[in-house]
């Protein structure tokens, strides 16, 4: 399934179990030699919400949320495990987390995600830079100086505005940014083009990942730099521009929305 072109492999654990997910994560992520995608997910589950959902970058390290999974998980539940609700919930290691179902003839064409809180202390993002929040801060990364923002959305996210985003060497810039000293947990990081009041362009480096073409806490974490920069309204609808499709984010000051699809791509099997 994919959210806009940022794909994932799930895996359907109600009845099995899946063992050494990481590394399942390492091996089937590579497009040269399986079906390939930005990671694995695990549909599990839980005793406190709906089911347990846990993602694996392509690196196989484990991540605490990903925006675009969450919506093709209550996808999956809806349209394959017939939970229909229009509301329901997912249990992440960020929390757990309410989704609203958007269908039409038992087919789930969007989904809105509540993300939770924007999180803009340094030490909970985790990042060392200076300031109670960091906020077009400056941080020097490979010799060049950039104003950065700096927040969790579960994962931590840097958010650097700029021109035109397609001209950027992301895979020269991006892993040194994933790898900054300042960050000990590596980050995802976000280079966005303000296009118009609330209106975002954006390319995104994830952590584990490489390039993506799209990222729902990282669109989140533009959407809230936005806001936080002057460039974006708090409590209305911000447009976030990806490789992939676009993102409709919306930020009161404290939680954050998230609305896009969710698609199948195909089901299959594969021997591990």
């Amino acid at each position: 399934m994919h959210g806009i072109g940022n794909d994932y492999i799930y895996f359907d654990c109600f009845e099995e179990d899946l063992p050494a997910p990481e590394k399942l994560a390492v091996r089937l992520s590579d497009r040269h030699f399986s079906v390939g995608g930005d990671g694995i997910v695990l549909i599990l589950p839980s005793a406190c919400a709906d089911a347990k959902m846990r993602m694996f970058n392509a690196d196989g390290s484990e991540g605490k949320m990903c925006g675009n999974a969450i919506r093709c998980v209550g996808k999956f539940l809806y349209e394959v495990k017939h939970i229909e609700k229009d509301i329901m919930t997912v249990e992440t290691l960020s929390g757990i987390k309410t989704l609203k179902i958007f269908s039409k003839g038992g087919v789930v064409n969007a989904v809105t995600a509540n993300m939770g809180r924007a999180e803009l202390s340094p030490e909970k993002i985790p990042a060392r830079i200076g300031g109670k929040e960091i906020v077009s801060q400056p941080l020097e990364v490979g010799g060049e100086t950039y104003r950065v923002t700096c927040l969790s959305m579960g994962n931590p996210h840097c958010v650097v505005f700029g021109g035109d985003p397609d001209g950027l060497e992301l895979e020269k810039v991006g892993p040194l940014f994933e790898h900054h000293a300042a960050f000990p947990e590596r980050v995802n990081t976000e280079f966005v083009h303000v296009l118009e009041r609330n209106v975002l362009k954006m390319r995104v480096w994830e952590r584990g990942s490489g390039e993506t073409w799209a990222c729902g806490t990282g669109a989140c974490a533009a959407a809230v730099a936005g806001v936080l920069n002057g460039h974006c309204e708090k409590n209305t609808d911000i447009t976030v521009k990806l490789k992939g499709g676009d993102l409709v984010i919306r930020y009161d000051g404290d939680e954050v929305l998230m609305t896009g699809p969710a698609a199948f791509a195909f089901r299959g099997t594969v021997e591990i």
